[in-house]
């Protein structure tokens, strides 16, 4: 049985690579993997493409990639917090791929799942839908959204055993269960790895198959800020 569980952070770096797409976990920083993406701020990667809500915030978590300039691409769905961003966005030094929420999760659960993308309704007659495939249902325009699929997904979880079985902590679940289905590689951040056996099989989210290696988080939440221990 493969060890996935990484004691040494450095080990990570070799799985980084320049021009990847890279899925990362987290809605604002709740179930963001920030001790990963520390990791990937040690390395010199470039030209990252990276699939996400958010790019962190004030310097923490995908934040810190941004303002490292590894980041070349930014597909989600809402990037205004970080000013930064918006403002590289405008003078052309980052390039953004806005999708409302809803289409963010279904593209990457539909690249999980083996299917090439969907139809919606939403951002049909917007900015969103120029140069998207049009289609008529039932007398409704749909517009076609490609799934979205990864190098590599980074995403963090509640608990692990071993094995790489994942359960998952309220809210902070959000789009990481779908991303671990949706790349070539996965590492998961969590706050508590146990043995096999421990973890309640009815609560499990994320199969151990989908996980390649399991590192422990260096975060705790402390009122609403996540704080390096």
């Amino acid at each position: 049985m493969k060890n996935k569980v990484i004691q040494n952070l450095s080990e990570l770096s070799g799985l980084f690579k320049d021009n990847q797409v890279i899925l990362a976990g987290g809605f604002g920083l709740s179930g963001a993997p920030l001790t990963i993406i520390d990791q990937m701020a040690e390395t010199d990667v470039k030209g990252l493409h990276v699939v996400s809500n958010n790019l962190g915030d004030h310097g923490i978590g995908l934040h810190k990639l941004f303002l490292q300039g590894k980041i070349e691409k930014a597909i989600g769905s809402f990037f205004t917090m970080n000013r930064e961003a918006v403002i590289a966005w405008s003078e052309g030094k980052l390039d953004i791929e806005l999708l409302p929420q809803g289409t963010l999760a279904e593209a990457i659960r539909c690249g999980g799942a083996g299917i090439g993308g969907f139809y919606t309704k939403t951002a049909v007659g917007t900015e969103l839908a120029i140069n998207k495939e049009e289609r008529v249902i039932d007398g409704e325009t749909y517009i076609f959204e490609k799934a979205i699929k990864g190098d590599v997904a980074i995403i963090r979880a509640k608990a692990a055993d071993r094995l790489g079985n994942l359960i998952y902590h309220t809210t902070a679940r959000n789009f990481n269960p779908m991303m671990a289905t949706a790349a070539e590689t996965v590492i998961v951040e969590v706050d508590e790895i146990l043995e096999v056996g421990e973890l309640d099989p009815e609560a499990i989210v994320t199969p151990h198959v989908y996980v390649d290696y399991i590192v422990q988080s260096n975060y705790v939440k402390e009122g609403d800020r996540y704080v390096s221990v």
